[in-house]
């Protein structure tokens, strides 16, 4: 099937009616078709998702898949305090779900989505880990629930609820809201922290390839070279780790005071699901907004899984969107194999133990790239979207949103604690929404184009994951 033909779902269902293939296979997105002599892509042509190559070769480009979302889905258990091997297990299975929920239409891989640090901290430092896994499983329902009605309605009402002022508001003030945590580990162990950031912002610009797409994993290695050189690192817990074994699952705990720190999360993962499925149908020539919807309830059953048994959240990943840009191989059986490694990898508890021997230098130094980069990804999406920010409700909307967050006020209401991040996204929802209206009401402040009508830009090429 050549590149042109890919929109049609024609070999998906000739894969399904071959003679002796169960039909629930293709339904599945499981009867792949091989592509061309299954070893070569023809110049202009990409491999579809409900394509494949040969085994041999669609093992490798998973492999690929899991080097490039492997650095950033193990730092945020790391920075957590999750147990990795946990995250990876629930990465995994979250994967494999997401490729069956959406019939194999949206390659996409489920890593560990960074949007949910601030929240799972709070939460940590109140009711510890259980209590956190409460959070994070309420998103994850809140999430499949958004799926089920976008699935039935459109995202419309999305656009209209969150114009790109204030999604790009949300984004940013998520990323600006973590600056603090990277404070200890720049006066503590500055010299490990700071490699780390340098090793990541060089690595990005200096190799081609895959290899400028892993910067985030290559930073972690050479800020862990670093703290090595100064001590900085414990191997005991690795030599007392066993080789095989269950992951440590955990059940969560339902605290009201702490579940609104997690409901603006479900904002950002609402905004990055559907622009990367928007993006992989402009790379493959498909459309697939009839499959928003299962996205996102595939992303929301992946997080709500997470938060029953002791994973973080989960998001799709732009990382893994760029090895698929750079091989022109979107075949969903690729991500087959990967969510398959990643959960082979979970049931090794002396991998888990290395990774949690990662200093908290070397997560600080992380930090600060990653959390700047959501911070500017939410002016990335401003100015995508051309927001015009001579107008006042843009302006005081955003402005009142990101200071509030920034402040990181913590509010006690009937028992329920509102930190930052929830606070500012109320803020600049409500600002905007409350000005729009009087505005035009009163026809005192000019609207040149309904922002509610403007389609919201993913906060493209990184990920909030």
């Amino acid at each position: 099937m050549t590149s042109k033909e890919s929109p049609d779902p024609a070999p998906r269902d000739r894969a399904a009616r071959r003679p002796g293939r169960p039909a629930a296979v293709g339904r599945l997105g499981l009867g792949w078709t091989v592509h061309g002599d299954g070893r070569h892509i023809t110049p202009g042509e990409v491999v579809a998702p409900q394509e494949r190559l040969a085994w041999p070769q669609t093992i490798g480009v998973g492999v690929q898949h899991v080097m490039a979302m492997f650095g950033a889905t193990v730092l945020v258990p790391t920075i957590t305090g999750f147990p990795v091997t946990a995250s990876l297990f629930f990465s995994g299975v979250g994967t494999l779900l997401f490729l069956v929920i959406t019939a194999g239409r949206v390659p996409s891989y489920l890593g560990s989505s960074f949007a949910f640090i601030a929240p799972i901290s709070a939460a940590m430092n109140q009711h510890g880990i259980g209590g956190a896994l409460g959070g994070i499983l309420v998103t994850g329902v809140a999430l499949f629930l958004v799926g089920l009605v976008v699935q039935r309605a459109g995202t419309g009402w999305i656009h209209a609820l969150m114009p790109p002022v204030v999604m790009g508001t949300i984004v940013a003030l998520i990323g600006l809201n973590l600056a603090g945590a990277t404070t200890q580990a720049m006066t503590e162990v500055p010299l490990t922290t700071f490699a780390t950031s340098l090793a990541i912002v060089v690595s990005a610009v200096l190799f081609r390839g895959l290899l400028g797409r892993l910067s985030i994993l290559v930073g972690i290695v050479v800020g862990y070279l670093v703290a090595l050189a100064q001590g900085q690192v414990d191997f005991g817990p690795v030599g007392e780790a066993a080789w095989v074994g269950l992951p440590p699952f955990h059940a969560p705990e339902f605290h009201w005071n702490v579940l609104f720190l997690f409901l603006p999360v479900v904002l950002v993962l609402v905004a990055e699901n559907i622009g990367h499925v928007r993006t992989v149908g402009l790379m493959t020539g498909q459309d697939l907004e009839p499959s928003y919807g299962r996205a996102l309830m595939g992303d929301g059953l992946s997080t709500t899984l997470s938060g029953l048994g002791g994973g973080v959240g989960t998001t799709t990943y732009a990382e893994n969107i760029g090895v698929m840009a750079s091989s022109r191989v979107y075949s969903t059986a690729a991500y087959w194999v990967a969510g398959l490694t990643a959960l082979a990898l979970a049931f090794l508890p002396k991998f888990g133990a290395l990774v949690n021997t990662i200093p908290p230098g070397v997560a600080g130094g992380a930090g600060i790239i990653l959390y700047g980069m959501i911070g500017v990804m939410g002016v990335r999406i401003w100015v995508q979207n051309r927001v015009d920010f001579s107008n006042a409700v843009n302006l005081m909307s955003a402005g009142a949103g990101l200071i509030i967050a920034i402040a990181d006020p913590v509010l006690e209401v009937g028992g329920m604690q509102f930190g930052g991040i929830a606070l500012g996204t109320a803020a600049a929802l409500v600002v905007f929404h409350l000005m729009r209206s009087i505005a035009r009401a009163r026809g005192t402040e000019p609207v040149p184009a309904d922002p509610g009508e403007e389609p919201f830009e993913s906060p493209e090429p990184g990920r909030l994951g």
